[in-house]
């Protein structure tokens, strides 16, 4: 699958974990009647995705919000753990959910899957959406290296227009 505007949302299990613990994700009742905002990053912990792109979605979380967004959930080719880690961290546990893709499943069957060499492996693209009711709606995914689209405040100019 390429994702791209007009798109739906792959049904599948994909794990999370919150301060209550390791849960499972359907997405096919994630997404459901419901307009949310995925951002995926390279990974948890990596520079861009720790100093940047997590904080400025959980900086615009009440502004998303007040704008007619239900929730912003993080796509990572991590494990549960890593990214429970991360978002504690970060500020962001319970204002984000947490999409751990360890295996890559759901990364590839957006067509995010990427591979950053030696250091990284298979990773997600740098990319963020809006899912309205299980369908794309606006889509941006950055080129290799670049943080320019896929920001807290370009998706929030997106939805608010």
């Amino acid at each position: 699958m390429t994702l791209t505007i007009g798109s739906k949302i792959p049904k599948l299990e994909i794990t999370t974990k919150t301060s209550e613990g390791l849960d499972i994700i359907n997405t096919e009742n994630y997404f459901s009647g419901r307009k949310i905002i995925v951002f995926s990053v390279p990974g948890a912990f990596t520079p861009t995705c720790s100093e940047k792109h997590l904080p400025s979605y959980v900086k615009h979380h009440d502004k998303f919000l007040s704008v007619g967004i239900h929730a912003i959930a993080c796509l990572a080719v991590n494990d549960a753990h890593v990214m429970f880690a991360w978002a504690e961290q970060n500020g962001a546990d319970g204002l984000i959910d947490l999409f751990a893709d360890s295996r890559a499943i759901f990364t590839e069957l957006l067509g995010l899957k990427t591979d950053m060499g030696a250091v990284l492996g298979i990773r997600a693209s740098r990319s963020a959406f809006v899912v309205d009711n299980g369908l794309i709606t606006h889509f941006f995914k950055e080129e290799p290296k670049a943080y320019e689209v896929s920001d807290a405040e370009s998706l929030l100019s997106a939805v608010s227009s």
